[in-house]
């Protein structure tokens, strides 16, 4: 049985005339312990994708499973790191996270909540900042809390929208590494929401391409044949990396022209020609 599914998920916002089907006809099958990246343009829908397999959004049509049941409602099973942070700005960072874990693990005591709490701070290297509100946190640091704050209640599945984007490359470099840390100590399923190839494929053991909407659908998946744990400095002379890197970046080039020359097509206006009136 598949961890997460999708059915032919449509999503669609608007009606009548102002329709706008953003997704279309999206299936993915994710296994558990699996670790998939999707790889897709700005505003392909990536984000209404994540939504919807959280349980934030619901499909027009088709259906999301979770563990073979319908995903209806949000649930710590599924921790979601958002691409914005989502920090409650009059919390300090342990507060913020002691929220999830409150929330995760009501039924133990507070010395444990408040360990729980520490260490998934400290794993993410904020002790010091442990008292400090987000707005006396740079943009890196407030996404760190975010991480901690996801992976604190110990979720099922990690779904992460894009959420090193805003990082320097140092930060983001060791961000990747203490999620994938975490990730292999216990193999939890995990979703990648991304527009780096290479974070993709450092990550990852699939990556699937995310055509740009309208009706944006899912493109042919790139198995990364690439034994773990990887090596960032030897990844480059990596051939099975150079293959799987040209591969997609070719496929996502290919799909940037078909948006080029879709962009030059010329329609024809109907003859159209202002009303007079007299006064």
């Amino acid at each position: 049985m598949a961890y997460l599914e999708l059915k032919n998920v449509c999503k669609t916002y608007g009606t009548g005339e102002q329709a706008t089907q953003v997704l279309s006809d999206i299936n993915l099958t994710i296994g558990e312990g699996e670790f998939v990246a999707i790889v897709g343009f700005t505003g392909s829908g990536k984000t209404t994708l994540v939504n919807l397999i959280n349980g934030l959004l619901k499909p027009t049509s088709g259906e999301v499973l979770f563990k073979g049941k319908p995903v209806v409602d949000t649930s710590h099973e599924r921790g979601v790191i958002f691409q914005n942070y989502s920090l409650l700005p009059w919390l300090s960072v342990g507060q913020n996270v002691a929220m999830a874990v409150k929330e995760a693990f009501p039924k133990d005591s507070k010395k444990a909540q408040k360990e729980r709490v520490a260490a998934y701070v400290e794993m993410v290297g904020l002790s010091p900042a442990i008292n400090k509100r987000p707005k006396e946190l740079s943009g890196g640091m407030r996404q760190r809390v975010a991480v901690a704050r996801a992976l604190s209640m110990n979720p099922e599945m990690i779904i992460m929208d894009e959420p090193l984007g805003a990082l320097d490359a140092l930060t983001r470099g060791n961000l990747q590494d203490e999620i994938l840390n975490i990730w292999s100590k216990d193999k939890r399923t995990a979703l990648l929401i991304t527009n780096d190839v290479d974070e993709g494929i450092y990550m990852a053991d699939r990556i699937i391409p995310l055509r740009p909407g309208p009706n944006a659908t899912l493109g042919p998946e790139f198995k990364i044949d690439i034994e773990r744990p990887r090596d960032k400095t030897e990844l480059n002379d990596n051939p099975t990396y150079k293959k799987t890197r040209n591969a997609i970046i070719e496929y996502l080039m290919g799909i940037g022209e078909e948006r080029k020359a879709e962009a030059k097509k010329v329609y024809e206006l109907p003859d159209l020609s202002p009303k007079s009136f007299v006064a």
